[in-house]
């Protein structure tokens, strides 16, 4: 294993020799600069695992060092420890609302320094590990979904070809509808994967909330969208022998500013959700909207399997799916981290509230627009 690489920046030479010199025989990859711009040529050749750094220097001091440094991206988790004669409570207090890791006073004792890194340099290990840890955890439930989600729906739609292929004439045409219909199903399902992934992307570069400021307009459409989306899932209710309940207040919803395509696609989610997790004939499934004085708020209530309160936190984190062992749910655990960043396109936010066994309530709030505040 390599040494730990430490950048040292001191103007007092006497100091910063005899302080190299120390890490150095601690078994530290140590490099030496005398100044804040000298330093900054050598991170454009290396990143260090530590910084220790003065205060007190010319042209640029420890404290401006420090800012330009967490203003680079790739050295904003760099342990940084400042050592330095400004050992007044205002000085200390100074360095750690800036943000730094430790405030060493001089003159200091050998093993205050050398433990100060150590912890540092632990800290940031563990830091490390745990960051890895998500990321090999994030994969595999990435792996593990994509094959689940894509060769399930390819499976189908490759069977009842081959199927189909093999038949002979005389294939009954309700056989030839059924088979259709198994590969309609797994080519919906694929198309609204790659939908899904193509927002997520859209989401994660920005490009969404372009979108949004180009397309959103101030309207009292809410009433009419959520009139639409109990329309377009009506049949799927009825398959399932559900009802869809809409609740609307006698008098007009007030303005908001919305983008109705994605604000579609939040309740058709939601829908969608309240649908596939209610039992057979355990409805209604109730759409309703209210007004409240700076918000309108839009309800989606099931009668479902309910959601257990430990996961009620985790629910909108991107790939996260309650019992996906034991419940098929055809999806990639998406919807819901999709649902809260459209809404909060439109400064709105997504709530829930469950109980395990007797349903849930999703709640979109959403700002009410006054012309006093209009950009």
């Amino acid at each position: 294993m390599s040494a730990d690489r430490i950048l040292v920046i001191e103007d007092d030479v006497a100091v910063l020799s005899g302080v190299c010199d120390m890490l150095e025989l601690a078994g530290y990859h140590v490099t030496a600069a005398a100044s804040g711009l000298e330093a900054f040529e050598q991170l454009n050749r290396f990143t260090p695992d530590l910084i220790l750094c003065d205060v007190m220097m010319p042209r640029m001091d420890g404290y401006a060092f420090y800012q330009a440094v967490r203003a680079r991206p790739e050295f904003t988790e760099v342990p940084f420890i400042f050592l330095t004669a400004k050992g007044t409570k205002k000085d200390i207090l100074r360095g750690k609302e800036l943000g730094v890791d430790d405030y060493l006073v001089k003159p200091f004792d050998e093993n205050d320094l050398l433990v100060a890194i150590r912890n540092r340099l632990h800290r940031r290990a563990e830091l490390e590990q745990s960051r890895q840890r998500q990321m090999a955890e994030l994969k595999h439930s990435i792996l593990t979904t994509l094959n689940h989600e894509f060769r399930t729906p390819l499976t189908h739609i490759i069977t009842y070809l081959e199927v189909l292929q093999d038949q002979n004439p005389s294939l009954r045409s309700s056989e030839f509808s059924n088979y259709m219909d198994v590969i309609k199903a797994g080519a919906e399902r694929l198309q609204w994967l790659v939908k899904d992934f193509i927002l997520l992307a859209e989401l994660q570069t920005g490009e969404t909330r372009n979108t949004f400021e180009s397309r959103a307009e101030v309207s009292q459409e809410l009433a009419s969208l959520i009139h639409t989306v109990a329309q377009r899932f009506s049949a799927a209710a009825q398959a399932r022998s559900l009802t869809i309940k809409v609740c609307l207040p006698s008098t007009p919803l007030p303005d908001i500013r919305l983008d109705r395509e994605y604000l579609g696609e939040v309740l058709n989610r939601l829908m969608d959700n309240a649908i596939k997790f209610s039992p057979p004939g355990r409805g209604p499934i109730t759409l309703r909207a209210q007004a409240q004085p700076d918000w309108v708020e839009v309800e989606i209530e099931d009668h479902g399997v309910g959601i257990q309160s430990a996961h009620l936190q985790t629910i909108f984190q991107l790939f996260y799916q309650s019992q996906r062992a034991i419940r098929e749910q055809q999806g990639i655990g998406s919807g819901l981290t999709i649902a809260q960043e459209l809404v909060r396109l439109h400064g709105g936010r997504l709530r829930v509230k469950s109980e395990l066994g007797q349903g849930s309530t999703f709640t979109i709030e959403l700002p009410v627009f006054h012309s006093a505040t209009a950009p």
